[in-house]
Protein backbone atom coordinates (compact mmCIF):
# COMPACT_ATOMS: atom_id res chain seq x y z
CA UNK A 1 0.00 0.00 0.00
CA UNK A 2 2.92 2.33 0.92
CA UNK A 3 4.30 1.51 -2.41
CA UNK A 4 0.85 2.27 -4.55
CA UNK A 5 0.77 5.79 -2.37
CA UNK A 6 4.05 6.57 -3.67
CA UNK A 7 3.65 5.95 -7.32
CA UNK A 8 0.26 7.45 -6.71
CA UNK A 9 2.24 10.74 -5.21
CA UNK A 10 4.90 10.82 -8.06
CA UNK A 11 2.61 10.47 -10.69
CA UNK A 12 0.57 13.10 -10.00
CA UNK A 13 3.42 15.18 -9.18
CA UNK A 14 5.00 14.28 -12.93
CA UNK A 15 8.39 13.02 -10.79
CA UNK A 16 10.69 10.87 -12.59
CA UNK A 17 10.74 7.58 -12.14
CA UNK A 18 9.39 4.26 -13.51
CA UNK A 19 7.27 4.52 -17.16
CA UNK A 20 4.79 1.63 -15.73
CA UNK A 21 4.18 -0.46 -12.48
CA UNK A 22 3.53 -4.24 -12.02
CA UNK A 23 1.40 -5.27 -9.18
CA UNK A 24 -1.32 -7.60 -8.04
CA UNK A 25 -4.34 -6.52 -6.03
CA UNK A 26 -5.42 -8.44 -3.23
CA UNK A 27 -7.94 -11.30 -4.44
CA UNK A 28 -6.39 -11.38 -8.43
CA UNK A 29 -4.34 -14.21 -9.15
CA UNK A 30 -1.79 -12.40 -11.58
CA UNK A 31 0.22 -9.29 -11.21
CA UNK A 32 -1.18 -6.78 -13.62
CA UNK A 33 0.84 -3.77 -15.57
CA UNK A 34 -0.06 -0.03 -15.27
CA UNK A 35 1.11 2.76 -17.08
CA UNK A 36 2.69 5.85 -14.94
CA UNK A 37 3.55 8.91 -15.73
CA UNK A 38 0.44 10.83 -17.66
CA UNK A 39 -1.21 7.87 -18.10
CA UNK A 40 -4.88 7.15 -17.03
CA UNK A 41 -4.14 3.80 -16.07
CA UNK A 42 -3.64 4.24 -12.33
CA UNK A 43 -7.34 6.50 -12.26
CA UNK A 44 -9.11 3.14 -13.78
CA UNK A 45 -6.60 0.98 -11.57
CA UNK A 46 -8.29 2.68 -8.65
CA UNK A 47 -11.70 2.87 -9.83
CA UNK A 48 -11.28 -0.70 -9.99
CA UNK A 49 -9.32 -1.97 -7.07
CA UNK A 50 -9.32 0.58 -4.71
CA UNK A 51 -12.70 2.07 -5.01
CA UNK A 52 -13.85 -1.14 -6.00
CA UNK A 53 -16.79 0.01 -8.87
CA UNK A 54 -17.49 -3.36 -9.39
CA UNK A 55 -18.13 -4.93 -6.06
CA UNK A 56 -22.25 -4.47 -6.57
CA UNK A 57 -21.69 -7.51 -9.43
CA UNK A 58 -20.12 -9.47 -7.22
CA UNK A 59 -23.30 -11.59 -6.24
CA UNK A 60 -24.32 -12.10 -9.44
CA UNK A 61 -24.66 -16.03 -9.92
CA UNK A 62 -23.33 -18.20 -12.86
CA UNK A 63 -21.36 -16.25 -14.56
CA UNK A 64 -19.56 -18.07 -17.78
CA UNK A 65 -19.42 -15.67 -20.80
CA UNK A 66 -18.74 -11.74 -20.35
CA UNK A 67 -18.21 -9.52 -22.55
CA UNK A 68 -15.80 -6.43 -21.86
CA UNK A 69 -16.48 -3.67 -24.79
CA UNK A 70 -14.11 -0.83 -23.63
CA UNK A 71 -11.66 -3.37 -22.28
CA UNK A 72 -9.34 -0.31 -21.59
CA UNK A 73 -5.99 -2.54 -20.56
CA UNK A 74 -7.39 -5.72 -18.78
CA UNK A 75 -8.63 -4.90 -15.30
CA UNK A 76 -12.31 -4.50 -15.62
CA UNK A 77 -11.57 -8.53 -17.37
CA UNK A 78 -9.12 -9.17 -15.04
CA UNK A 79 -11.33 -8.55 -12.47
CA UNK A 80 -14.67 -10.54 -13.63
CA UNK A 81 -12.17 -13.65 -14.14
CA UNK A 82 -11.35 -13.83 -10.90
CA UNK A 83 -14.28 -12.89 -9.12
CA UNK A 84 -16.31 -15.10 -11.34
CA UNK A 85 -14.26 -18.34 -11.54
CA UNK A 86 -15.83 -20.04 -13.80
CA UNK A 87 -16.42 -17.19 -16.45
CA UNK A 88 -14.29 -16.67 -19.86
CA UNK A 89 -14.12 -12.93 -21.23
CA UNK A 90 -14.49 -11.49 -24.82
CA UNK A 91 -12.35 -8.06 -24.61
CA UNK A 92 -12.98 -5.80 -27.29
CA UNK A 93 -10.81 -2.61 -27.27
CA UNK A 94 -9.65 -0.44 -30.07
CA UNK A 95 -6.68 1.62 -29.11
CA UNK A 96 -3.64 -0.28 -30.20
CA UNK A 97 -1.83 1.79 -27.64
CA UNK A 98 -3.94 0.30 -24.81
CA UNK A 99 -4.59 -3.18 -26.34
CA UNK A 100 -0.29 -3.55 -25.71
CA UNK A 101 -1.22 -3.59 -22.07
CA UNK A 102 -4.16 -5.40 -22.27
CA UNK A 103 -2.22 -8.57 -23.72
CA UNK A 104 0.08 -8.55 -20.87
CA UNK A 105 -2.47 -8.40 -18.08
CA UNK A 106 -4.68 -11.46 -19.56
CA UNK A 107 -2.10 -13.84 -20.94
CA UNK A 108 -1.91 -15.19 -17.90
CA UNK A 109 -5.44 -16.32 -17.73
CA UNK A 110 -4.71 -18.23 -21.39
CA UNK A 111 -7.92 -19.36 -23.29
CA UNK A 112 -10.38 -17.89 -20.64
CA UNK A 113 -9.82 -14.36 -22.20
CA UNK A 114 -10.05 -14.01 -25.62
CA UNK A 115 -8.58 -10.14 -26.55
CA UNK A 116 -10.33 -8.34 -29.94
CA UNK A 117 -8.18 -5.54 -31.46
CA UNK A 118 -11.46 -3.47 -32.45
CA UNK A 119 -14.75 -1.74 -31.41
CA UNK A 120 -18.29 -2.30 -30.56
CA UNK A 121 -21.17 -0.15 -32.91
CA UNK A 122 -24.23 -0.83 -34.25
CA UNK A 123 -22.98 -2.24 -37.35
CA UNK A 124 -20.13 -4.18 -38.71
CA UNK A 125 -17.86 -1.30 -40.29
CA UNK A 126 -14.80 0.48 -40.39
CA UNK A 127 -14.14 3.43 -38.18
CA UNK A 128 -11.79 6.16 -37.19
CA UNK A 129 -10.01 6.38 -34.13
CA UNK A 130 -10.35 9.53 -32.21
CA UNK A 131 -7.28 10.42 -29.05
CA UNK A 132 -8.15 14.30 -28.78
CA UNK A 133 -11.26 15.24 -28.39
CA UNK A 134 -13.33 14.13 -25.84
CA UNK A 135 -12.83 13.63 -21.86
CA UNK A 136 -8.89 14.94 -20.97
CA UNK A 137 -7.26 13.41 -24.09
CA UNK A 138 -6.10 10.59 -21.94
CA UNK A 139 -5.99 6.84 -22.91
CA UNK A 140 -9.54 5.88 -21.40
CA UNK A 141 -11.23 8.79 -23.40
CA UNK A 142 -9.84 7.09 -26.45
CA UNK A 143 -13.05 7.34 -28.88
CA UNK A 144 -14.35 5.72 -32.22
CA UNK A 145 -15.70 7.78 -34.99
CA UNK A 146 -17.88 7.01 -37.96
CA UNK A 147 -16.18 8.75 -41.01
CA UNK A 148 -18.83 10.18 -43.38
CA UNK A 149 -16.34 11.47 -46.36
CA UNK A 150 -16.40 8.44 -48.06
CA UNK A 151 -12.85 6.95 -46.62
CA UNK A 152 -12.76 4.02 -45.06
CA UNK A 153 -11.36 3.35 -40.96
CA UNK A 154 -8.69 1.97 -39.59
CA UNK A 155 -10.52 0.18 -36.88
CA UNK A 156 -12.44 -2.77 -37.11
CA UNK A 157 -15.95 -2.41 -35.52
CA UNK A 158 -18.45 -5.03 -34.73
CA UNK A 159 -22.48 -5.39 -34.28
CA UNK A 160 -22.68 -6.93 -30.60
CA UNK A 161 -24.81 -9.73 -31.92
CA UNK A 162 -21.69 -10.39 -34.03
CA UNK A 163 -19.65 -10.31 -31.04
CA UNK A 164 -22.18 -12.65 -28.76
CA UNK A 165 -21.44 -14.85 -31.91
CA UNK A 166 -17.70 -14.60 -31.85
CA UNK A 167 -17.27 -15.20 -28.02
CA UNK A 168 -19.34 -18.73 -28.74
CA UNK A 169 -22.33 -18.52 -26.47
CA UNK A 170 -25.75 -18.47 -26.91
CA UNK A 171 -25.85 -16.21 -23.97
CA UNK A 172 -24.04 -13.12 -22.67
CA UNK A 173 -23.71 -13.48 -18.66
CA UNK A 174 -22.30 -10.00 -18.32
CA UNK A 175 -22.21 -7.36 -20.25
CA UNK A 176 -20.11 -4.23 -19.41
CA UNK A 177 -19.71 -1.10 -21.50
CA UNK A 178 -17.31 1.64 -21.29
CA UNK A 179 -17.02 2.93 -24.69
CA UNK A 180 -17.05 6.83 -25.09
CA UNK A 181 -20.41 7.70 -26.42
CA UNK A 182 -20.34 4.59 -28.73
CA UNK A 183 -23.26 3.28 -26.83
CA UNK A 184 -25.21 5.98 -29.00
CA UNK A 185 -24.67 3.45 -31.73
CA UNK A 186 -24.51 0.03 -29.73
CA UNK A 187 -27.60 0.66 -28.68
CA UNK A 188 -29.70 1.56 -31.87
CA UNK A 189 -32.93 -0.04 -32.83
CA UNK A 190 -30.81 -2.98 -34.08
CA UNK A 191 -30.51 -3.65 -30.42
CA UNK A 192 -33.62 -5.37 -29.93
CA UNK A 193 -32.10 -7.93 -31.83
CA UNK A 194 -29.62 -9.48 -29.37
CA UNK A 195 -30.80 -8.12 -26.12
CA UNK A 196 -32.32 -11.02 -25.43
CA UNK A 197 -29.62 -12.81 -25.11
CA UNK A 198 -27.49 -10.79 -22.18
CA UNK A 199 -28.69 -11.58 -18.33
CA UNK A 200 -26.71 -8.44 -16.90
CA UNK A 201 -25.62 -4.96 -18.01
CA UNK A 202 -23.14 -3.15 -16.53
CA UNK A 203 -22.25 0.53 -18.55
CA UNK A 204 -21.06 3.52 -17.96
CA UNK A 205 -23.54 6.18 -19.50
CA UNK A 206 -21.64 9.69 -20.52
CA UNK A 207 -24.57 12.08 -21.06
CA UNK A 208 -27.86 12.26 -21.04
CA UNK A 209 -28.51 11.69 -24.50
CA UNK A 210 -26.71 8.11 -23.84
CA UNK A 211 -28.56 7.58 -21.25
CA UNK A 212 -31.86 8.11 -23.09
CA UNK A 213 -30.96 5.90 -26.09
CA UNK A 214 -29.86 3.03 -23.56
CA UNK A 215 -32.94 3.17 -21.83
CA UNK A 216 -35.17 3.83 -25.11
CA UNK A 217 -33.61 0.52 -26.16
CA UNK A 218 -34.81 -1.21 -22.63
CA UNK A 219 -37.96 -0.27 -22.99
CA UNK A 220 -39.30 -3.79 -24.23
CA UNK A 221 -37.33 -5.90 -21.39
CA UNK A 222 -37.85 -5.77 -17.38
CA UNK A 223 -34.89 -6.16 -15.29
CA UNK A 224 -33.55 -4.51 -11.74
CA UNK A 225 -32.15 -1.38 -11.87
CA UNK A 226 -29.13 -0.10 -9.46
CA UNK A 227 -26.51 2.44 -9.33
CA UNK A 228 -22.73 2.37 -8.37
CA UNK A 229 -20.72 5.44 -8.70
CA UNK A 230 -20.83 6.20 -12.26
CA UNK A 231 -21.94 3.02 -13.59
CA UNK A 232 -25.38 2.31 -14.20
CA UNK A 233 -26.47 -2.19 -13.46
CA UNK A 234 -29.29 -3.73 -15.20
CA UNK A 235 -29.58 -7.30 -13.61
CA UNK A 236 -31.53 -10.41 -14.56
CA UNK A 237 -32.98 -8.44 -18.13
CA UNK A 238 -35.82 -10.33 -19.71
CA UNK A 239 -38.32 -9.66 -22.46
CA UNK A 240 -41.80 -7.79 -20.60
CA UNK A 241 -44.95 -9.31 -20.74
CA UNK A 242 -47.11 -6.27 -21.09
CA UNK A 243 -46.09 -2.82 -22.03
CA UNK A 244 -46.05 -1.33 -18.82
CA UNK A 245 -43.77 1.65 -17.81
CA UNK A 246 -40.31 0.45 -16.90
CA UNK A 247 -40.63 2.45 -13.83
CA UNK A 248 -43.61 -0.13 -12.48
CA UNK A 249 -41.22 -3.07 -13.24
CA UNK A 250 -37.95 -2.03 -12.10
CA UNK A 251 -36.45 -1.69 -8.51
CA UNK A 252 -33.76 1.31 -7.93
CA UNK A 253 -30.77 0.77 -5.69
CA UNK A 254 -27.74 3.15 -5.29
CA UNK A 255 -24.63 2.00 -4.09
CA UNK A 256 -21.13 4.34 -2.81
CA UNK A 257 -17.82 3.45 -4.09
Amino acid sequence: MLYWLLTRVSNKLRLSGPESWSVRPRHIQHALTARLRDSSDMDVFNGIFVFEEYAALRDLGNVLLVLDLGANVGFSSTYFLNYFPKSRVLAVEPDERNLAICRINLQAYGDRARLLHGAAWGERIRLSLSRENFGDGREWATQVKKLHDGSVGDIQAWDVASLIEMAGGAQIDLLKVDIERAELAVFDENAKRWLSKVRNICIELHDQECEGAFFHALADFDYELERSGELTICRNLRARVGRLPAETHSEEKTYTC
